[in-house]
């Protein structure tokens, strides 16, 4: 998702460059699939780091050996 948004992001900024005409309305909306996979990869960092740090804190049953 991130990589579409920023690809998206490049497509519509590249005609104030180049003075060509801008690009359709849909491609600022497809501009805002960057933030959204920002957000779904951050959730997922947030998620893994709350669960190592739960498995750290649990303590672990004495073995049998």
């Amino acid at each position: 998702m991130f990589l579409v948004g920023a690809v998206a992001t490049l497509a519509t900024v590249a005609p104030l460059f180049l003075g060509t005409e801008p690009l359709p309305s849909v491609f600022y909306w497809l501009c805002m699939l960057m933030g959204l996979g920002f957000l779904i990869a951050a959730a997922g960092v947030i998620r893994s780091a709350t669960a190592q740090r739960r498995e750290v804190a649990t303590p672990s049953p004495p073995s049998a050996t």
